[in-house]
């Protein structure tokens, strides 16, 4: 029986399959869950995805379809004692010839080795049948040993359209309110895709009046937080896109990325040396000065700290992005070092050798070498690579600015 003073998330959670709002990709007729659900014979799963998509939700329902036991631990207070507790329980019920529990472990990845470990056997031999959720990369957090006794199964952020016929189950619960057509789409766009946010800046806003308009709206859901781990994936994720916007040259697109790393706490000393990389990596000597720019940004960084370093970002980011773009010295590096791999090596030519004794000059050490006698002069005629690499051919002076 719902309480009212149950959150609405919790009074509007589905109980079947057919309910749950999104993850079209997973649910529906010929849908792998389905399947898996229908056959009877569930692997242990993994259930990955933003907050908010239905993770526990998917797990409750999955149990109550199956008319199994379920069993639900936290990862974040849960102790290796209360698994064995659980495992301990399903034995019992083997024994007695009953159904085999699901246990429900929601943020698995908070979970140390030796608490996953302590699943192995369970999981293996079938005496439970594990749920796990994350929203981090399970191959990240998740151990190898019991990620492969798992079927993993991504999440997506629920899509706008099933967010707008959440609103609408919403307000059937709230009559008397109206709700204004920008104020929804503020909602939902605020929601990012999370139903438990909706739900919840939903409750907030009936709470302040009966008709909600968009500036009502916007008091409700303050600033919406930027979803954002710095240990996490999408950590990875931001730096990818801030690096990638940089090289292919958009600085708009640049800047959006900074901001967003900023706006989460990310360590700007992080960013700043990074762009360093990419001054010498995809710039290179297309535009020399994108190295001096980016390493002065570093240097400048740790003088002045932020709130003003951002501004030193700022300029240096859209700088490189700017720039002319070569991967000429990369390339070249990567070429050279592919050929210490891949071939026999020859010895340094007697010519380029050093030779501080008489002995090692009467051997032909630096025999040959001279140092130019005007500019553009060249040293030696003899070559400088060794015999077996005298044609190699590893770097291409890129066209100037």
């Amino acid at each position: 029986m719902q309480r009212l003073n149950q959150p609405l998330a919790e009074r509007l959670r589905p109980k079947t399959l057919k309910a749950v709002a999104g993850q079209d990709h997973l649910i529906g007729k010929d849908k792998p869950l389905t399947r898996l659900i229908k056959s009877e014979r569930l692997p242990s799963l993994l259930l990955w995805g933003p907050p908010g998509t239905g993770k526990t939700t998917l797990a409750r329902i999955i149990a109550l379809e199956l008319h199994r036991p379920f069993e639900q631990l936290s990862a974040v207070d849960a102790t290796v004692k209360d698994v064995r507790a659980v495992v301990t329980q399903a034995e019992s019920r083997q024994r007695l010839k009953e159904s085999s529990p699901i246990l429900f472990i929601d943020e698995i990845h908070r979970f140390n080795t030796a608490q996953q470990d302590a699943l192995l056997h369970a999981v293996e031999t079938g005496l439970v049948t594990l749920i796990g959720a994350t929203t981090e990369n399970p191959s990240f957090k998740v151990n190898t040993a019991l990620l492969s006794r798992m079927r993993v199964f991504q999440l997506k952020p629920i899509d706008h359209k099933s967010l707008h016929r959440l609103v609408r189950k919403a307000l059937h619960h709230y009559p008397r309110h109206k709700i204004t057509k920008e104020a929804i789409e503020y909602l939902i766009a605020s929601a990012d895709g999370d139903a438990r946010t909706l739900f919840n800046s939903f409750e907030v806003a009936v709470s302040l009046a009966r008709k909600i308009d968009l500036d009502l709206m916007e008091s409700a859901v303050q600033k919406k937080s930027v979803k954002y781990d710095r240990a996490g994936e999408n950590h990875y994720d931001t730096i990818s896109a801030f690096i990638k916007s940089i090289r292919g040259s958009d600085p708009n697109a640049t800047l959006h990325y900074l901001a967003r790393m900023l706006e989460a706490g990310e360590d700007p000393l992080f960013i700043s040396r990074r762009m360093v990389i990419l001054a010498s990596e995809d710039i290179g000597n297309a535009l020399p000065t994108a190295l001096v720019i980016a390493t002065a940004a570093m240097q400048a960084v740790k003088m002045i700290g932020l709130p003003e370093a951002e501004l030193i970002l700022a300029q240096a980011a859209t700088y490189l992005a700017s720039a002319p773009k070569s991967r000429a010295v990369t390339r070249g590096i990567n070429r050279a070092k592919q050929d210490l791999k891949d071939k026999i090596i020859e010895p340094i030519p007697l010519h380029l050798r050093n030779a501080p004794t008489k002995f090692m000059k009467d051997e032909g050490y630096g025999k040959g070498y001279s140092w130019p006698k005007k500019d553009g002069e060249t040293t030696t005629t003899l070559g400088f690579l060794p015999n077996n690499l005298i044609d190699a051919h590893y770097y291409n002076l890129p066209k100037k600015a």
